[in-house]
């Protein structure tokens, strides 16, 4: 009986054939994956442990792997999970104990968020290190059948909270009430938190125009709108939905123009994405928003999935730096998000969600209603 989720084996082993291929390319003894404070997708990618406090996985050529996990009482859970790895406590310190199981090695790559600390103890034991970070995330933009399929678990959870805040939501409560709707909606599926974002303000005079990264203790009332961006996660495979929703009153003029816009911008967008589309062909499909008198504060577009990935893309009034050359690829998933807003940044709604692109166009992982909602 399995007591977690798993994937194949032939799953895991076209990951493990990916990296070591990564070995033969770079002329490498050895690859460092690490992770720590719950971040760190490669670690989970590789082993199926889903990083809590600190793990360092090494990887070699015909050897098993060593992952090194912090803290002790946590490694009885991370042998269950990791059952292909040679699983360890870290000791005292994770770095001491990595630098000397590599102690002697002439090239190692490294893959994650690693300290300089960590680095500089590292550069002590190894002759050259190797970044790999850009190499890994080429792996893990195009996903699997069976990634894809743990994505649209992520995405029905997403749903399903989705629409319970839509359901519950009442004039009087705050923000941080909204959070506790969102994660009651989907912690006894074995769902977690990857975001919750909440912007609340009123139509008649508002003052924010992007859901924010930390609630705030405001008391929604009626007249409010409230947007939205949610992304429950299905053992690190998360949707991403994102909707905007009136409270106890019809949207104003301007709300509803807005959201006009911010619909068209999401079919006209996923019209364009399909195998072998550009960013420059994305942003000439939404430049509706500026012709309607509008901009945008969030990213347009961007990957998801296993990691916030390229290609991400602005609007012509909000570019987010030069233009990728990275071109679209069936297998892809992406999220569309036009977050249309007003030039004075006080007004604004947000939609869209995750995608996955296909040789033909895109198909919609969400199954929760667009529209401009009231709650």
């Amino acid at each position: 009986m399995q007591n977690y989720p798993r994937f194949s084996t032939q799953e895991m082993a076209r990951r493990r054939l990916a990296i070591e291929n990564l070995i033969r390319e770079y002329e490498l003894d050895a690859i460092v994956v690490y992770g720590a404070n719950r971040s760190g997708s490669a670690i989970q990618w590789m082993s199926e442990w889903p990083v809590t406090r600190e793990a360092a996985l090494i990887v070699r050529p015909g050897r098993a792997d060593h992952l090194y996990i912090q803290f002790y009482n946590h490694v009885p859970t991370a042998r269950k999970l990791a059952k292909d790895a040679e699983v360890r406590w870290g000791g005292p310190s994770t770095t001491q104990t990595v630098s000397e199981d590599l102690h002697g090695s002439h090239r190692v790559g490294l893959i994650g968020p690693i300290g300089y600390k960590m680095h500089a103890a590292l550069k002590a034991a190894v002759d050259t290190l190797v970044d790999l970070d850009g190499a890994y995330t080429r792996l893990r933009m195009t996903k699997s059948a069976e990634e894809i399929d743990w994505l649209r678990l992520g995405a029905r959870l997403s749903d399903r909270a989705i629409g319970s805040l839509r359901e519950q939501v009442l004039p009087g409560m705050t923000e941080q009430d909204l959070g506790a709707i969102v994660e009651a909606a989907y912690l006894a599926e074995g769902g977690t938190n990857h975001i919750h974002y909440f912007g609340v303000t009123s139509m008649s005079s508002p003052d924010r125009c992007v859901p924010s990264q930390y609630p705030t203790n405001r008391k929604i009332a009626a007249g409010d709108i409230l947007t939205t961006e949610i992304s429950a996660s299905w053992w690190g495979y998360p949707g991403q939905v994102l909707r905007s929703m009136t409270i106890g009153a019809e949207p104003t003029d301007l709300y509803v123009r807005l959201h006009e816009v911010a619909d068209a911008t999401f079919d006209a967008v996923t019209a364009v994405l399909i195998d072998g589309a550009t960013a420059t062909r994305v942003i000439e499909a939404a430049n509706m928003i500026e012709e309607a008198g509008f901009t945008i504060y969030d990213d347009l577009v961007h990957g998801f999935g296993g990691g916030y990935f390229q290609p991400i893309i602005g609007s012509a009034s909000r570019m987010n730096g030069p233009l990728t050359e990275v071109v679209f690829e069936a297998g892809m998933t992406v999220v569309v998000q036009p977050n249309v807003i007003t030039p004075d940044v006080l007004a604004g709604v947000q939609t869209g969600q995750l995608v996955l692109i296909t040789k033909t166009g895109v198909e919609q992982l969400h199954q929760a209603p667009r529209g401009l909602w009231r709650a």
